[in-house]
């Protein structure tokens, strides 16, 4: 019977802890970005121009509809035949910030179409401005209305950085696979690794149900 031994592990936490600093800074970044992108994209998804919308739609279903693997891939072994040659951090987030952007896109469009349009109508009557009236009516409730949504696609970006590892940028699952070829010891460094996962993420659902709490305390008047 194989016994384990998590001893030999102490001596590679360096390498532990800046692969979680690189998934954390993956995560920030894709998230910020991907947000960005899904927030220009369901303002044009609503737009006069059928291209504009047509090019929006094009592109949250080729994202959401292909792997992500795949899509990291294009970028990083692809894109150096047309000239762009992108380091591996910089190939993973840019994936993931595309993959991001594509989900975003989805949640905020529906939060924004779940907002009556009896409350539009209702702060244009009250002489408010375009801005005024998606300041104070529309963006309040769309934003609790997407908030669980959201969070929820962070956590799965989270989880999801596991796939840098394929290009070799230093994040957590690559640092567990160079462990692995070091210590020989693959039960006790992926058991590590799943317990660094599942403790990120339930720091993330906590902090995040912590923030909604306090954000979102106005009664829903339902």
């Amino acid at each position: 019977m194989v016994q384990l031994n998590f001893n030999q592990l102490w001596r590679y936490q360096d390498e532990f802890l800046h692969g979680v600093s690189l998934t954390l800074l993956l995560t920030l970044v894709a998230t910020v970005a991907g947000l960005a992108i899904g927030l220009v994209c369901a303002s044009a998804a609503g737009s006069r121009f059928a291209a504009l919308r047509l090019l929006v739609r094009s592109y949250v279903e080729v994202i959401r509809n292909t792997p992500a693997l795949i899509q990291l891939f294009l970028i990083f072994f692809v894109l150096p035949y047309a000239g762009l040659r992108l380091p591996p951090v910089y190939a993973a987030a840019t994936a993931l910030s595309i993959y991001m952007g594509a989900y975003a896109t989805e949640i905020i469009r529906g939060g924004l179409a779940s907002i009556p349009r009896s409350q539009v109508e209702a702060g244009q009557c009250l002489g408010l401005t375009r801005w005024q009236v998606f300041r104070h009516v529309i963006l309040p409730p769309a934003l609790r209305n997407i908030y669980p949504s959201i969070t929820s696609q962070i956590v799965l970006l989270l989880l999801g950085t596991s796939l840098a590892s394929q290009v070799s940028a230093s994040e957590l699952f690559h640092a567990a696979a160079f462990v692995e070829s070091r210590t020989f010891r693959s039960f006790e460094v992926y058991a590590v690794v799943c317990a660094i996962y599942f403790t990120l993420v339930l720091a993330f659902r906590l902090a995040f149900a912590g923030i909604g709490r306090i954000a979102f305390r106005w009664p829903t008047g339902r």
